[in-house]
């Protein structure tokens, strides 16, 4: 497939030319044109005119010097262009006679189209691309008067001159599409070896410092060892794609061109690093929708196919520099909004278009745990968590995948609340709602629904006017009022209660960077109505740079040590003796039917130590599992020395173990955790979780993951069906039965009996 470590012999030195010596096809295209002359001038090479002066010395060595495999395919390929540039096997007399006379029909043709060139100002291509073997040298596979769609050999945009530079530069890469119709053609005028590239050795490093609001980016500091990140498979007469190909996810520029190919696998979607993709002069008829997998494309050249339009789904190829259609025949608004307005107009377009995409095919479905608790007067409830993405952050430059009407804070806070109507959950924590949504929207909406709310602003807000307040993000928990009654409810400014804990006293890292970040917590305390059972719910945002996992840390830590004292204060609290729900004078109870009979309040539960007490913690941790936060909270314990503190020294904090009373777990850890929790194009990955204290409560059941295949057509959230970067995940939990104190009676031994049988109880 490749014959670059054939180039590299003894000798080749003498034949081959230096890399910088091979500018010829970068030259046509970045070089601007002469302001005085056509676009379409009679000096420009023709297509069946190859320049003898750089032509030549370039394809001279190539040919002589290709793996004696590829010799009779190079021959096929260039031995119609009437110029015998190449070697050629001296006993292959019969392609030699075909390759002559298919050259002088072609010199003939090229020397019409040459004044063509001149006297209408249009370009023509009668490169003849053969496929493999199966095509004598000297029979070309379509007519050198037309191109292979059925389109005459020059085609004409209707316009004198190109409207504008970037219209200038897709004819200009068109005209060199055309010329580089050889094998290996891309390798061949760069200085990348033939097929596969060992020259230039980059990296799929992602630059983790540029700033992604509140958003994770994948953790991947490892330079890459891959020594070849490009792939020339140019004109080699392909008619299908081996599935191995789609392997190579790592490869960054993949060629195409001249070949055969009449489709595209949707596999096509996995090769999500590309920036670079070449599939001109092919047969493609249509494009697969999962080619708006690949969000990463600067450059798609299409010329010369097939396609009468384009999938709405490369609308998500939002970094696209060039779009290159022209040899396609497009429908006329499409062809008309290239050529005036450019790539990034008709990308956009697309984008809106995405709007109407199918929803998944099968809904999320619920996952059982444990069936084992099926008694029906088993204290049951549903938790719900979910990072909804603020409005000020969801930006076309943060999210360019996604359609505008999309990110659109109308459109998404009402499909938002759909969803929390429609999972019905009797708890539910939500991060990033901005005051004003909670305010105007959710809280009177949700209110319907019977839910009452407390929500907690990031602690910026409290040195803001109001108008500017009321933007600022939070942290909010709602609960069923039918269901509960809260006790207490408190938020926790995490700075602040970092600066002033104890044990991080003349530590100068929490003040340089815990201090900075004003995430918060809150924490509620509620009790079943009728059972009397009572919960602690915690709801955190944590930090969200990757940089700072000693933040992340130190903040996970603070805010469970605070949870903590607060439920050693909650086990004296005092019993509820208002719990009945509030009646209107008609008689009418807030929330509830009616109709129904209200079962009568139960006595307030008594908890001698705070880990008896059900504690629920959710949030967005921005952690992974293999996260010191993860750590701290599975295991209760995190070693001062852990590597995430990255050497920082945050006091008793970084000197001693640290240690939480709770066990926890994490909800959806009985299933091994979802495939993710965010999903975007930089970043996949789980960093939002329920935990909960496994000697108080049991997972039953668990909404499940979202459909994989509609997953491998969608690049990123949100889209039109959901609308944050992260999944909602709602757990349905069980109260374990409180253990009652085991009463021993002391054993009297055989004396036992006749106390019995003096009590006439027993023989």
């Amino acid at each position: 497939m490749a014959d670059g470590p054939f180039r590299f012999q003894s000798g080749a030195g003498n034949f081959y030319p230096q890399p910088q010596q091979l500018n010829h096809f970068n030259t046509r295209i970045d070089s601007p044109a002469h302001p005085s002359r056509s676009d379409f001038a009679a000096d420009l090479p023709s297509p069946t005119r190859s320049p003898q002066g750089r032509a030549s010395p370039r394809n001279a060595f190539a040919m002589n010097n290709h793996h004696s495999q590829f010799s009779q395919n190079v021959f096929m390929n260039n031995g119609h262009n009437g110029h015998q540039r190449f070697g050629m096997p001296m006993n292959s007399s019969k392609a030699f006679q075909g390759s002559s006379h298919h050259g002088h029909h072609n010199q003939h043709h090229g020397h019409r189209q040459q004044q063509d060139h001149a006297g209408h100002g249009s370009y023509s291509n009668h490169h003849q691309n053969s496929s493999s073997s199966g095509f004598s040298a000297g029979t070309p596979h379509f007519a050198p008067g037309q191109l292979r769609n059925g389109t005459p050999g020059h085609t004409q945009n209707g316009l004198g001159r190109p409207p504008n530079e970037q219209w200038q530069q897709q004819l200009t890469l068109y005209q060199a599409s055309r010329e580089a119709t050889g094998t290996h053609p891309h390798a061949r005028n760069s200085n990348i070896a033939k097929g596969l590239s060992s020259s230039d050795v980059e990296t799929t490093k992602r630059d983790a410092d540029r700033e992604e609001r509140n958003r994770a980016i994948q953790r991947n500091n490892e330079q890459s060892e891959q020594l070849w990140l490009q792939m020339d498979m140019g004109g080699q007469g392909l008619r299908a794609l081996s599935p191995a190909l789609f392997r190579y996810d790592f490869l960054t520029k993949l060629y195409l061109n001249s070949n055969n190919l009449t489709f595209l696998p949707p596999a096509i979607g996995r090769l999500k690093n590309l920036e670079e993709l070449d599939l001109s002069l092919n047969l493609l008829v249509h494009l697969p929708p999962e080619m708006g997998m690949l969000v990463n494309l600067k450059s798609l050249l299409l010329f010369d196919n097939q396609l009468h339009d384009l999938p709405p789904d490369l609308g998500s190829l939002f970094k696209l520099e060039m779009l290159g259609i022209e040899g396609n025949p497009l429908a006329e608004d499409l062809k008309t909004l290239m050529i005036e307005e450019g790539t990034r107009s008709t990308i956009a377009a697309l984008r809106e278009q995405g709007i109407d995409m199918p929803p998944p095919e099968h809904d999320r479905e619920w996952v059982k745990v444990d069936e084992s608790t099926k008694n029906a007067e088993a204290e049951r409830f549903t938790v719900m968590s979910y990072n909804t993405l603020c409005d000020k952050y969801a930006t076309q430059s943060q999210y360019g995948y996604t359609p505008q009407a999309v990110l659109s804070w109308e459109r998404r806070k009402h499909v938002i609340l759909a969803e929390l109507r429609e999972r019905d959950a009797d708890i539910i924590c939500l991060q990033e709602i901005d005051g004003e949504s909670y305010n105007e929207f959710f809280r009177p909406m949700l209110a319907e629904n019977g839910y009452r709310g407390f929500f907690y602003p990031k602690s910026r807000s409290r040195t803001m006017p109001e108008k500017d307040a009321k933007l600022v993000d939070g942290c909010v928990t709602f609960w069923k009022n039918n269901k509960f009654v809260c006790l207490d409810k408190k938020g926790i400014d995490i700075n602040s209660t970092a600066t002033n804990h104890p044990d991080m006293k003349g530590s100068a890292d929490v003040y340089n960077r815990v201090m900075p970040r004003d995430d918060v917590a809150t924490v509620t305390f509620l009790e079943q109505r009728q059972t009397g059972t009572r919960f602690i719910v915690g709801n955190i945002h944590i930090y969200w740079d990757p940089r700072y996992s000693d933040v992340k840390a130190v903040q996970a830590a603070v805010v469970i040590d605070q949870i903590a004292k607060q439920a050693q204060l909650y086990t004296k609290q005092p019993p509820c003796t208002e719990k009945a729900l509030f009646r209107y004078s008609d008689g009418e109870v807030e929330g509830e039917d009616p109709k129904e009979p209200l079962p009568e309040p139960g006595p307030s539960k008594e908890y001698r130590d705070r880990t008896e007490i059900p504690f629920i913690m959710c949030g967005d941790f921005n952690s992974m599992p293999d996260s010191a936060v993860y750590e701290l909270f599975s295991t209760g314990k995190l070693e001062g020395d852990h590597r995430d503190f990255q050497g920082n020294k945050y006091g008793n904090f970084t000197k001693e173990e640290l240690t939480h009373p709770f066990t926890l777990k994490s909800a959806y850890g009985n299933i091994g955790e979802l495939p993710f929790t965010n999903y975007t194009p930089t970043f996949t990955g789980i960093i939002d979780y329920i935990w909960y204290s496994t000697s108080a409560l049991q997972v039953t059941s668990l909404l499940g993951p979202i459909d994989s295949e509609y997953i491998s057509r969608v690049p990123g959230f949100p889209n039109s069906h959901f609308p944050s970067d992260h999944l909602a995940l709602v757990s349905e939990f069980v109260v374990k039965n409180k253990k009652e104190r085991t009463v021993v009676q002391a054993d009297f031994g055989p004396q036992k009996n006749e106390y019995r049988d003096h009590r006439g109880s027993a023989k």
